[in-house]
């Protein structure tokens, strides 16, 4: 099997794969046109933030994998219909962008980046560097967090680990996820204060950290509507997405003071040089440890899906695995719809093949199914399954 990757992806990746016997054409750097003309016979390709908007979905093409979590650089919905997983690794990187969220809660309460500045500027005053420093110190004065309330919207990986550690630092927490997973809610603090409704969150929090996915009830989520109602002067930190804050009312929220600080890893042109942004250059998994837990993980799912079907953290198909069993297997990407599988198996009844194992899941309007086959079945038998009216694609393994 062929994987490309038009990305830096962790070496460890490339050895990962060339170990299972796969060919890897790794080439940073490349134009879409060129990556398109390497992907024509490829089964999957790893990206980290390489575009890939613009990528042919070739045939021959099974899988993307995203060595992150966000998956803005790819074309889901174009891969739904043609059948192409797309995989992301959730948790990978938490611990890193955590860490990047504390440190921004911290640079939000303190002048630490004003006062910095100020310093790198005193170069010139020599022997009275001290004596400047201590008259206008008081200038940068912040505050502790200690005591305070820190509102997180959004309890995934990420969120419950900044909660948990944000109450270790003596914060009162207020947590906000209605969709948040029994795991996540397993591992979340007690002492953590959830609520069901944001404008309680906004009303209380003297600091606000978002971590939650971008769709289209999440967009421009912090606006004019909801400035209008947070605790005055509130910090607010995005390592999220920037497309998560309408711009242009933030800004005219920090001028009127409603909003004390913004902390982002995403800056736009129009936030760079406004007073109380505190732009960071995109750095929450930037560390050797993530990239490295990224790769591995992406890696590991990507060959289970390609030399056994099964998937795990895909983003446009459900999670679905078993332990293989039978002579063959095979997997089908269907609609779904009625009837699929009954017609599936009349397939295979018809050539007297025996289904010994089966699973089959279903994510809003597509489904997947893993057979495991007592027998021998060829292409003819899979050209017949790939012409059932709602199959997308079909495979045997």
């Amino acid at each position: 099997m062929k994987i490309v990757m038009p990305d830096k992806v962790s070496q460890t990746s490339l050895r990962m794969f060339q170990e299972h016997g796969f060919t890897v054409i790794q080439n940073p750097g490349l134009k879409i046109e060129e990556c398109n003309a390497l992907v024509q016979d490829a089964d999957a390709v790893v990206v980290r933030s390489y575009n890939l908007r613009d990528l042919h979905l070739n045939d021959s093409l099974k899988a993307i994998g995203r060595a992150g979590v966000g998956v803005n650089n790819i074309p889901v919905d174009r891969c739904s219909e043609k059948g192409v997983v797309v995989f992301n690794t959730p948790g990978a990187n938490a611990n890193a962008v955590k860490e990047l969220v504390l440190c921004g809660l911290f640079l939000s309460s303190r002048g630490i980046v004003e006062g910095v500045r100020w310093v790198l500027r005193q170069k010139d005053f020599g022997h009275e560097v001290p004596r400047s420093v201590e008259e206008n110190k008081r200038q940068f004065r912040g505050e502790e967090i200690k005591g305070r309330t820190l509102g997180v919207i959004g309890l995934g990986a990420i969120g419950v680990l900044v909660a948990n550690d944000a109450i270790a630092l003596g914060m009162n927490v207020m947590g906000y996820d209605p969709y948040i997973s029994v795991a996540n809610a397993w591992m979340l603090s007690r002492d953590v204060k959830k609520t069901e409704n944001l404008e309680s969150i906004f009303k209380n929090s003297d600091y606000l950290t978002v971590h939650v996915p971008l769709n289209e009830d999440t967009r421009q989520m912090l606006n004019r509507e909801a400035f209008a109602v947070v605790k005055r002067g509130v910090k607010i930190l995005n390592f999220t997405r920037d497309e998560i804050v309408h711009t242009g009312d933030l800004i005219e929220a920090l001028k009127e003071g409603r909003v004390g600080k913004y902390v982002t890893d995403f800056p736009g042109h129009d936030l760079i040089g406004v007073e109380g942004v505190i732009p960071m250059p995109h750095l929450g998994a930037s560390t050797a440890e993530a990239e490295e837990n990224c790769a591995v993980m992406i890696t590991n799912q990507l060959v289970d899906f390609l030399k056994n079907g099964n998937i795990t953290n895909s983003v446009n198909l459900p999670n679905c695995e078993l332990e293989r069993g039978g002579d063959t297997r095979i997997t089908v990407i269907n609609k779904n719809v009625p009837r699929m599988i009954e017609e599936i198996t009349e397939v295979l009844a018809e050539k007297d093949l025996n289904i010994e194992e089966m699973i089959n899941k279903s994510k809003g309007t597509i489904a997947y199914n893993i057979l495991d086959i007592s027998g021998a079945v060829n292409e003819e038998i899979l050209e017949k399954i790939r012409a059932i009216n709602g199959v997308v694609k079909a495979r045997m393994l």
